[in-house]
């Protein structure tokens, strides 16, 4: 089974530029329990033609890695909002009886060929269901209080979270170029 992992540039996504073609990601939508996280920061969409369109997220990845079985956890690393690292601080302190996750990404890589940044690795969309991973007896959910400063302005924080999948059978989506593509099941049905 081959492992996915991507290095997001942090810098890349948040001051997008079209002749830079690194790897970008974004946490498009994330969902904790019940409670949907804001998305609040605005970013560039690296698959438009046009540089003024925007797409509002909860986080900018920074690294994301699975190891492509079907009952492995996916691990994000993204920087987040002032207000999402207060909300996010928050919740860590509190005892998290539903670790329920819903979350939709997308990280994007560029096609020399074609010329094009793609979608590389994402959920269409879609957002797939797991559970906070627990290590040790451990959630895997870690927000930063220092600010990060590979980007100063707008403030962001480190943000880790470990996803397992729920036992339902869901889709990821890949690419190794802007014309390859294909599914990868995540997560085992049950009953």
């Amino acid at each position: 089974m081959a492992a996915n992992s991507y290095n997001c540039s942090v810098y890349q996504g948040f001051n997008f530029q079209k002749d830079s073609q690194d790897i970008v990601g974004h946490i498009v939508a994330l969902t904790l329990g019940t409670q949907a996280v804001t998305a609040d920061l605005s970013v560039t969409d690296p698959t438009s033609s046009d540089m003024g369109t925007y797409v509002k997220v909860v986080g900018v990845v920074s690294s994301i890695y699975w190891n492509g079985g079907y009952a492995d956890p996916i691990q994000f690393n993204c920087q987040v909002s002032t207000t999402t690292k207060n909300y996010l601080a928050t919740q860590q302190h509190k005892s998290m009886s539903n670790t329920d996750v819903e979350v939709n990404f997308n990280i994007y890589d560029y096609d020399p060929d074609a010329k094009v940044y793609f979608k590389a690795f994402f959920t269409n969309d879609t957002s797939v269901k797991g559970l906070i991973m627990k290590a040790g007896g451990e959630l895997q959910m870690n927000i930063n209080m220092d600010q990060s400063m590979e980007v100063v302005n707008p403030k962001n924080y480190s943000f880790s979270l470990g996803v397992m999948p729920q036992a339902v059978s869901q889709d990821i989506l890949m690419a190794v170029s802007n014309s390859n593509k294909f599914v990868k099941k995540w997560g085992v049905a049950v009953g």
